[in-house]
């Protein structure tokens, strides 16, 4: 059988060239000891362009000097890479997740060389992609060279993220903890929207969780519901409880029944563990667990994702404050359009009423510059502490009223006199 090619971390990154496109494997899979080291040769390189979606740990290629030499083109925006995304270090592709390796395999981003971080090979010479499978098989199916760390402590997972040894042209031997996530307790205001949200959510449900503490605090909600499923983007420690309760069956799924279906995973050591070598999760690539058309088939899909602002009519702005590139489109849209069609399906964006400021999230129009995530026609459901409405079927003055009666009573006659202004209600 064929052996890794097993290199020194500055002979594996000498493969990187001038004027390369380079993509980085992401979240608790992020190889930071070649991002690091590739960073070290900014002296070297020019105008070389790096394509990912959110990563862990630090990205020295944002800052000077190592920007001179590096450009960002993120389809996503975490905290490491946000200052530089906003200014000419790097820029954002705006794109569903579902569509992103489109980008690969059309050749619109053709991939020089591509980053990664696997499992040491079993028997047979395959390598687990661990717990970030999302875009990282369309990448190492076309990039031109596959650079990989090698490391037993990056779990093996069950579905597609597998890579064969004859697939990766270069290897790196570590030992190091794959990153850990955590994230927080859930607040008073969110535990109430929790609950909220759980209201909402019927036994049999298929389950879809966007990030933070709000999908945690519903997720904590649904101790004495009877077989759920999931099928989602993210896989998190808060679906652990539920797991171990019997709670999430997967039972009534129609998508491989019985079985957790996700493109990526981010929480502690205790929820790798759990996943490691576990076939009743299955980590498949974005373009097929962010499939409408795949995610619609399953039953009574709940999606519940969360928004910087709305606006009176319902407009969802998730990824950016005014012009400012918080975070991406991401696969919202893709889940909301889905969970609509999904027969007994209920799409939920669930969110405080005001920032940590005070300040209201429900507005009488998005800031100046703002991106509308998910349209107005998309919204149904919208859950705040105060409650919650469903848009669907209503008018732009019906929609109005009901968001005002969910947003901070302290915002709410500020609101009802935008209304009147807006919609000529005299």
């Amino acid at each position: 059988m064929s052996q890794l090619n097993i290199v020194s971390v500055a002979e594996a990154v000498q493969q990187v060239k001038s004027g390369d496109r380079v993509f980085f494997q992401g979240a608790a899979m992020t190889p930071n000891l070649l991002i690091n080291q590739l960073c070290d040769r900014h002296e070297e390189l020019e105008n070389i362009e790096i394509v990912q979606i959110h990563t862990d740990g630090d990205a020295p290629y944002m800052e000077p000097p190592c920007s001179n030499s590096f450009k960002l083109y993120s389809c996503f925006v975490g905290s490491n890479v946000r200052k530089g995304v906003n200014t000419n270090n790097g820029d954002y592709i705006p794109i569903f997740l579902s569509e992103i390796h489109w980008l690969f395999r059309k050749n619109i981003l053709p991939l020089d060389v591509a980053f990664i971080q696997v499992s040491p090979p079993d028997r047979h010479g395959y390598c687990s992609l661990g717990v970030s499978v999302d875009i990282t098989i369309p990448a190492i199916q076309n990039a031109k060279k596959v650079i990989a760390l090698v490391n037993p402590r990056v779990p093996r997972t069950h579905g597609d993220g597998i890579i064969h040894i004859d697939n990766i042209n270069y290897a790196v031997e570590i030992d190091n903890p794959i990153h850990e996530v955590g994230f927080g307790e859930p607040t008073a205001i969110e535990n109430e929207i929790g609950r909220n949200v759980a209201g909402l959510i019927e036994n049999g449900a298929t389950l879809q969780m966007g990030i933070g503490t709000i999908p945690n605090a519903v997720l904590h909600n649904l101790q004495d519901h009877k077989r759920l499923g999931v099928h989602t983007e993210m896989f998190s420690d808060g679906l652990l409880p539920l797991i171990e309760k019997g709670v999430i069956t997967g039972e009534e799924k129609e998508i491989k029944t019985n079985k957790i279906v996700t493109t990526f995973a981010a929480g502690s050591q205790k929820l790798y563990d759990f996943l490691d070598d576990n076939p009743s999760v299955h980590f498949k690539e974005a373009a097929y667990t962010n499939d409408t058309a795949i995610i619609r088939a399953n039953p009574k899909v709940t999606a519940i994702n969360s928004a910087i602002e709305i606006d009176l009519t319902g407009q969802i702005c998730a990824d950016t404050i005014g012009t400012y590139q918080y975070s991406g489109v991401g696969g919202q849209m893709d889940f909301i359009r889905a969970a609509s069609l999904s027969p007994g399906g209920k799409p939920i964006i669930a969110m405080p009423s005001t920032t940590k400021k005070g300040v209201s999230k429900i507005v009488p129009f998005l800031q100046t510059g703002a991106g509308v995530t998910t349209t107005r026609a998309h919204v149904h459901y919208v859950a705040t502490e105060y409650g919650v409405v469903n848009l669907f079927g209503k008018s732009l003055k019906q929609r109005a009223k009901a968001l005002i009666s969910i947003a901070h009573p302290d915002h709410r006659e500020g609101l009802e006199r935008q209304m009147v202004e807006r919609f000529k209600l005299v």
